[in-house]
């Protein structure tokens, strides 16, 4: 006679996919799953619906003797998803979040399948070869040569910076890894470059400020003056240089550094110094890389007939230099239309890499055998597939020409409205010269004309407009979390005026490929509709009455 612990048994088996043959039983839960998601979409750009989040009484969660079906528990998953912005949604433009193509999504079905782990082939096998493919199609893309390249997916793109400086840090300072940080190590980083460079440092153990910030340019890139003259201020005060961080494609306005200026720089102070190292160059391309696609266009015969050609070749003619960074972090889950987590460091030379190498005995239960043993030098000891198929899947689905096609498109889109935004003549494009698809940019109320230049040199005017535009975005905020308004995002401090005030911008990023023309005027409309119940409010009549225009 079967006991209770018998039958438990037997019906827990039923919870996991059949070791032995074809599971059908997976597919009634993921038709379940997809008609919930069905269910949940509303024609806006957020799923169900918008509620506040009471943290407290999750706190309070706790684990049931017994468990609940199947069933019940897609329905539970489903109610999670409530609130969610869809990124695919043609009025979702905030930050750099995209959606995801149907092959990719498989990449998270198999790899939660067969739960491969990137550390060893013996754990992971063709999800291995997988990542080595991935790794030389990019190299062969940006300019590398792929025999003499390396690459490794990692949990992000903070990681892709944090390998790339832990091996500059190991050039200019060997033995890192056993001893410590000897003495000071400094780190340059551009004005416009991503936040996790203060994380990096951190967590490296160089210290933030060891961490010096070089000026931008007008069209936000790294100043090679000031570059050098920091450069040398580092050297002379002593301080090893481990990394420069370089920016090919900001997050916010899409800056592209001048990588072989850049490269040029360090060389000739390298060379001035007599450094007994070469300082290590990062670049940090996890949105701009994918216009590496464009490296051998031919923009004179235009054969896929794309839009935005003179915006194209810009953007290209910063993104073909890739080649000359060390190293360089890629995220396919931004431009190339992966679900979340796809990031990868590439190398330039693998034998950069080795710098990392452990010894064997150190995992003493690992490594034995096989041909393809990263966990030997990852910061991770446990690395999921998801992201390698994801983007190994969209290589494929697209090749060059379909990348090169959604990226003119996106351009495009987001030239069209910077032109129905200055047509109300309301607004202020904040960076006028992006060739990319995000847009920065200030509102004005009625009384007052656009005038951004003047805002940088009044600092009472900038702030009392950045407070202006706080409150629209608030209102707009709101508004999109109800789904009635497109969703957008705003930036703090995308730059700094003459008396260093921060400047705040309204941003929209167009990513989604569904974005078109009637898209981005319904979201322009909204904006200035929004922006009309903030100029009846009382607290902006006095807020503007107070100023003396």
């Amino acid at each position: 006679m079967r006991n209770q612990y018998q039958d438990k048994l037997a019906r827990l088996r039923e919870s996991f996919p059949d070791p032995s043959r074809a599971d059908k039983r997976l597919v009634p839960y993921f038709e379940q799953a997809l008609a919930a998601a069905q269910k949940q979409k509303n024609n806006s750009p957020i799923v169900g619906t918008y509620e506040p989040i009471d943290y407290d009484a999750a706190c309070h969660a706790r684990i049931t003797a017994k468990g609940i079906s199947k069933e019940a528990i897609v329905a539970l998953l489903a109610g999670y998803c409530e609130g969610s912005v869809i990124p695919s949604h043609p009025l979702t433009q905030r930050n750099i979040v995209s959606p995801a193509t149907i092959p990719s999504l498989l990449g998270g079905l198999y790899t939660g399948l067969y739960d491969p782990n990137l550390c060893w082939d013996e754990y992971s096998q063709r999800f291995a070869l997988a990542e080595v493919e991935v790794a030389a199609m990019v190299a062969d893309l940006v300019g590398y040569q792929s025999q003499h390249s390396g690459g490794l997916f990692t949990f992000g793109g903070v990681g892709t910076v944090f390998y790339g400086v832990k091996v500059g840090l190991e050039k200019a300072a060997p033995n890192t890894t056993t001893k410590g940080v000897q003495g000071q190590v400094a780190v340059l980083a551009g004005e416009g470059s991503h936040y996790c460079r203060y994380i990096v440092c951190n967590w490296l153990g160089i210290g933030i400020d060891n961490l010096t910030i070089v000026p931008a340019d007008d069209d936000f890139s790294m100043n090679k003056e000031q570059l050098r003259q920091q450069l040398t201020t580092c050297l002379r005060a002593g301080k090893r240089v481990a990394c420069i961080i370089a920016t090919v494609g900001t997050t916010d306005s899409f800056g592209l550094d001048d990588l072989a200026q850049i490269a040029a720089v360090r060389d000739e102070v390298c060379a001035e110094f007599h450094l007994p190292y070469k300082i290590h160059i990062h670049a940090d391309a996890v949105i701009g890389w994918a216009w590496a696609m464009f490296n051998d266009y031919d923009f004179k015969d235009n054969p896929l007939s794309l839009p935005m050609l003179q915006e194209l070749q810009q953007a290209s003619a910063r993104v073909c230099q890739l080649q000359h960074a060390d190293s360089l972090g890629i995220d396919f889950h931004k431009t190339g239309f992966t679900p979340y987590v796809s990031s990868m460091v590439l190398f330039k030379r693998k034998q950069d890499l080795q710098t990392l190498v452990r010894p064997q005995k150190q995992a003493p239960y690992l490594f034995q055998f096989g041909d393809y043993r990263p966990g030997m030098l990852t910061m991770e000891g446990t690395r999921a597939g998801n992201g390698v198929l994801a983007a190994l899947a969209n290589l494929k689905l697209f090749g060059k020409d379909g990348f090169r096609v959604l990226l003119a498109h996106l351009v495009a889109m987001a030239q069209t409205f910077r032109q129905e935004l200055l047509a109300t003549g309301k607004a202020a494009i904040i960076n006028p010269a992006c060739v990319g698809s995000v847009t920065l940019f200030r509102l004005y109320p009625d009384r007052m004309t656009p005038d951004f230049a003047a805002e940088l040199t009044q600092s009472e005017r900038l702030l009392t407009i950045n407070h202006y535009n706080w409150q629209l975005f608030d209102q707009l905020h709101t508004e999109a979390m109800t789904g009635n308004a497109p969703v957008l995002s705003s930036v703090d401090a995308c730059m700094h005026s003459d008396h260093n005030d921060p400047v705040l911008a309204l941003k929209a990023f167009i990513i989604s490929p569904f974005t078109d023309t009637q898209a981005v005027k319904a979201t322009v409309a909204k904006i200035m509709a929004i922006k009309a119940k903030v100029d009846a409010m009382p607290a902006t009549k006095d807020l503007l009455c107070s100023q003396d225009w």
